[in-house]
Parts: structure tokens; sequence; C-alpha cells
């Protein structure tokens, strides 16, 4: 078919790719089981968020830490009967990132 047949294959190049937006970093947004805890807070008193997910489990520690180690949730009022408990409340900066799009 081709007389020349290594002259009309061209070989591909590597090429880095760049995202040119100005998103934020995925590393700044909360997580889908951060998203789940504090849009929670949204529709309580005072932003007081959960300590039971849905189902009725704990809600797991790592999330809350890392919500408050955000500034999206600060610790609300120590609970007497049960000292271990984190009772946290959603933050203005907390409403800022679930309005993320």
């Amino acid at each position: 078919m081709f007389a020349e047949h290594d002259l009309t294959r061209q070989h591909t190049r590597s090429v880095d790719i760049f995202a040119l937006n100005d998103n934020q970093l995925e590393g700044d947004l909360p997580t889908i089981h951060e998203i789940l805890y504090l849009r929670r807070g949204l529709s309580q008193a005072g932003g007081k968020l959960p300590l039971f997910d849905l189902d009725g489990q704990s809600v797991d520690v790592a999330i809350v830490k890392n919500c408050l180690k955000r500034g999206w949730a600060e610790p609300w009022f120590t609970n007497p009967l049960k000292p271990d408990w984190l009772v946290c409340k959603l933050t203005a900066k907390g409403r800022q990132a679930l309005e993320q799009p």
C-alpha cells in the first residue's frame, strides 16, 4: 500500500496537561462524608452537628476531627455524662465550604 510505511507513521509525544481554571484545590474542599456530616448542621438550632449518622452509628471521629482542624466545625460544649463525645457546631467557614460547587 504505502511505499514508505515508516514516513506515514507519527510518533505521539508526551504532553503535560494543566487545568487552566480558578477553582480551589481539591484538598480545600470537604469530602463526601464530611459534606454529609456538615449538612446536617444546617437544619439544627445553632448549627449543632450530629453525634450519630442516619443509621444510628457514631459519626467517625476522624471526620469530626478533620472538620475541626479545617475550621468547618467548632466544639460547642462538653457533655458531663459523656465527656469523650465531641459535641460540635457548624461554623461560618463550614457553611461556606458547603456552598462551593
